[in-house]
């Protein structure tokens, strides 16, 4: 293809539109984790508890995930350009709705309206950005645009820290508002007049029965991940009819997208080798990476006494080495086996998660931040290539279906890892608080001996007791924190032998496309 032939764009407007789809699509993935920091706050502002404070996670990652699949029909029918315009604007709009929020439902609420506006905003930003770029330079392209959905999940702890610590949770929400308007306006005017609808697009027909399995059967599984703790599990009949219902929600789906003449999700494409492969890849890391996104800032601010602040500093350090690495292996990715990039990337990642599974409740703040930065390593070597991996050999009329599926499982992995994580750390400490308790009696020496202690500085019994309450709370959470890392790094390590079932080579299909 000749730079020259419309659409490659070139100069001063190439780097303005690679800017403009990079932070709409950084935009997006930041709001993943941007409230991580702020749950404690959030929850207290609220009155509940920061279990139930994770659903504001959980509630966005889930609407996006259900309405991700319809990126490729609504680009079809609508153009790509004007489909990704209209869902920035809808989700800064919903952005200033969470920000205005009086109430948890509300908020809530707003969440899921700013997942299911957004939901076309990163297989999109993804698409265009591709076709902007003369084919030689597509992996670059690919490259800045895995940087930003590597750096946002990193920075996202940081920007919202500072924003509660020195302003309040609102902001975090409504500093979407410039950058989203920005974003919205700049794509219009520099990739106007690129929609071209293909013959037949505008006529296709919209799988609304798909649709509603979809949302009901996701829906449910993830009601019932979140409040199944709550309401201890398969002992409420609430969690039992949930789970009953997202079992035949899901399997009645499958049936039906797998014999729609026009479907939804496209079930198909999971018959491809390597877009099963890199896609189930990208679910299960999701999950192991969103247990440590989520629950390292959760436990510094609940048990180690960090602002939120400090949590989002001490977990932003992941992003250094991301930055840096991104750009040199999306440019490099074509020259290397991806699976061997990948491996190297799901290595780094559980050994560092081994290292880091040692955390007493006496960390210092250096011994974390070091940890995470050589964890960027890792996260920053299996987005892409699982990315490439997932599209290699797809026809570029495809790319845009397939990369709001292979999205669409980035974030169920994010949103059950979310809800699954939480639920295992609480119970794991309560099960190693209960464990620690037990030797707190008079017959054990060692616990008299601390008691005698407590009571030579002058705490009389009851005081003694709470403190040592505490010191096993924390000694608990940590211990179930490490073990969360422990969990992490396993699953990560377990994908070795999936990747390698991939088969080179690892390009798109020259068929069909722009």
């Amino acid at each position: 293809m000749d730079p020259a032939q419309p659409g490659i764009l070139k100069g001063v407007k190439l780097v303005a539109a690679t800017f403009a789809l990079g932070m709409g699509s950084f935009m997006n993935i930041l709001d993943l984790t941007i409230v991580n920091v702020a749950v404690p706050t959030v929850a207290g502002d609220f009155a509940v508890t920061p279990t139930q404070g994770t659903w504001i996670i959980t509630s966005y990652s889930v609407a996006e995930a259900i309405l991700l699949p319809l990126a490729g029909f609504l680009a079809g029918r609508f153009g790509e350009v004007r489909t990704f315009v209209v869902a920035t604007l809808l989700f800064t709009f919903a952005s200033l709705l969470c920000a205005m929020s009086v109430s948890f439902p509300m908020l809530l609420a707003s969440r899921v309206l700013q997942g299911v506006f957004g939901a076309s905003m990163i297989p999109l930003s993804q698409t265009l950005l591709t076709t902007i770029y003369p084919p030689h330079k597509r992996g670059l392209a690919l490259g800045i645009w895995a940087m930003t959905t590597v750096i946002a999940p990193i920075a996202g702890p940081l920007a919202g820290g500072w924003l509660t610590d020195n302003a309040s949770w609102h902001w975090i929400f409504l500093i979407n508002l410039p950058v989203g308007l920005l974003v919205g306006i700049s794509v219009a005017a520099l990739l106007a007049g690129r929609d071209v609808i293909q013959p037949g697009k505008r006529e296709q027909k919209m799988d609304w029965a798909g649709l509603a399995l979809l949302i009901v059967g996701i829906g449910s599984l993830q009601i019932m991940l979140d409040k199944g703790n709550e309401l201890d599990w398969f002992s409420s009949g609430t969690i039992i009819i949930l789970t009953m219902t997202a079992i035949v929600a899901l399997l009645v789906f499958v049936v039906w997208e797998w014999y729609e003449p026009a479907p939804l999700v496209d079930l198909r494409m999971f018959t491809r080798r390597n877009f099963l492969v890199g896609s189930l890849c990208l679910m299960i890391g999701m999950m192991a990476f969103f247990s440590v996104v989520v629950i390292i800032p959760l436990w510094l601010q609940t048990y180690q006494g960090y602002t939120s602040l400090w949590a989002g500093k001490s977990v932003a350090f992941g992003g250094v080495l991301a930055v840096i690495l991104g750009p040199v292996i999306g440019a490099n990715i074509g020259r290397v086996d991806a699976r061997a990039i990948t491996t190297f990337g799901f290595v780094v990642f559980a050994l560092v998660g081994y290292w880091s599974s040692g955390f007493t409740p006496d960390i210092d703040y250096w011994s974390i931040a070091l940890s995470r930065l050589f964890m960027g390593i890792g996260i920053s070597c299996f987005f892409l290539p699982l990315v490439t991996i997932s599209l290699s050999g797809l026809p570029a009329d495809r790319v845009a279906a397939a990369s709001g599926l292979t999205n669409f499982m980035r974030n169920l992995g994010a949103s059950f890892g979310t809800a699954i994580t939480t639920w295992l750390w609480t119970s794991q400490a309560e099960g190693f608080h209960a464990r620690l308790m037990e030797n707190i009696q008079t017959y054990n020496p060692l616990a008299t001996e601390y008691m005698d202690r407590l009571h030579q500085l002058g705490m009389p019994d009851d005081v003694a007791y709470a403190y040592l309450e505490r010191l096993i709370t924390t000694q608990s959470y940590t211990m179930s924190t490490d073990r969360i890392l422990v969990i992490s790094a396993t699953l990560m390590l377990s994908l070795i032998a999936v990747i390698w079932w991939a088969k080179p080579p690892f390009v798109a299909s020259r068929g069909g496309g722009h």
